[in-house]
């Protein structure tokens, strides 16, 4: 455990955003978050556990303990049905995927280059050109922060949905994520459906040819974090019922739709966006992303409060245009605690 001296959270989350905690803390293990949770000097403070704040937009300084996961490890076995990875929450996502596909062990591919931790991973059910992390995960481990004790979560038990989990509400508050198992299959097949992979032949596709183009594919669409301070994809791609979707597609018909139930379907909330000419809108030092509409951009100098005003504009122009209210992927926190978007602006 190290408790650093600096309080800027600028370097802790990839909006670099000029905000404070009162205090930050690196955690290698489960004792040492356990230790923070139940520490008295702590006790009263509202606290919170960040792996690389890929999907954070921290809406005023947080006042409170922010306990950076840095768990790390990654262990191995076999079996007929494939390989078990057990990987430890701090460990980086995009180098575990590149790791994987040395490795010889493919299935995560298609996940290549989504920034954040392990850890992180189930909480929003990342995916990402066909593939979630359901598809891959076997459990969960998770550490009760009021009991000590840590349990296994199953699959099932994750109740995973379109960028949802479990971890987003009823283990939000007292589990933290130590461990992520993920089962690859040892008979691997080329998910090639989603957009430019389809250009891919199957009959010969191999697990790098798909990272590869992956890596490629995002690097020129997406602004990279390091960079560009940005949260990666900014707003849910919306699911709709097809009669609404079928009322839209007589005024464009161009309109990309991805069928999700035989009632409903999913749209590119990135075209909705786009559609309504507001790519380069800027409000203070927040932007959308010329390249990529889905995707808000600190341009050196935002503040909070200019990300949440143009994600409220952005919000409001897809609504009028279309009749379609858009939710953000982003988590939002506040001072003490997360929040939403409506509850900041209003």
């Amino acid at each position: 455990m190290n408790i650093l001296p600096e309080r800027s959270l600028a370097p802790f989350h990839t909006f670099h955003l000029d905000v404070n905690a009162d205090v930050i803390i690196e955690a290698n293990s489960p004792t040492d978050i356990l230790s923070i949770w139940q520490s008295e000097e702590y006790q009263n403070q509202p606290k919170l556990l960040l792996g690389q704040g890929s999907n954070m937009l921290f809406t005023a300084p947080f006042q409170g303990v922010v306990v950076l996961n840095r768990i790390k490890g990654i262990t191995t076995t076999e079996s007929k049905q494939g390989f078990h990875l057990h990987v430890g929450a701090g460990e980086d996502w995009h180098q575990l995927v590149e790791w994987t596909v040395d490795n010889k062990m493919p299935g995560l591919e298609n996940l290549a280059l989504i920034p954040g931790c392990v850890g992180s991973s189930p909480i929003q059910n990342i995916g990402a050109y066909g593939v979630e992390l359901k598809d891959v995960c076997e459990y969960v481990d998770v550490l009760d922060l009021v009991t000590g004790e840590q349990q296994r979560l199953s699959n099932s038990q994750c109740l995973f949905g379109y960028r949802d989990s479990i971890f987003k509400r009823a283990h939000k508050e007292n589990k933290a994520i130590i461990a992520v198992g993920l089962l690859l299959e040892r008979q691997w097949q080329p998910k090639l459906s989603y957009g430019p992979l389809s250009e891919l032949e199957s009959d010969f596709v191999t697990a790098r040819d798909i990272f590869e183009r992956v890596c490629s594919i995002r690097q020129e669409k997406l602004p990279d974090p390091n960079v560009i301070g940005n949260a990666g994809s900014f707003f849910k791609n919306p699911v709709i019922a097809v009669a609404q979707r079928d009322k839209i597609l007589v005024s464009y018909s161009n309109l990309p739709s991805y069928g999700v139930s035989d009632t409903e379907c999913k749209l590119a909330a990135g075209w909705l966006i786009d559609q309504c000419g507001l790519k380069g809108h800027q409000i203070g030092g927040a932007k959308v992303h010329q390249q990529q509409a889905l995707v808000l951009i600190n341009t050196g100098t935002a503040t909070s409060k200019d990300v949440t005003q143009l994600a409220a504009y952005v919000v409001e122009q897809v609504k009028q245009k279309f009749g379609i209210l858009l939710e953000h992927e982003v988590r939002f926190m506040s001072a003490t605690a997360e929040t939403h978007l409506a509850e900041v602006i209003r």
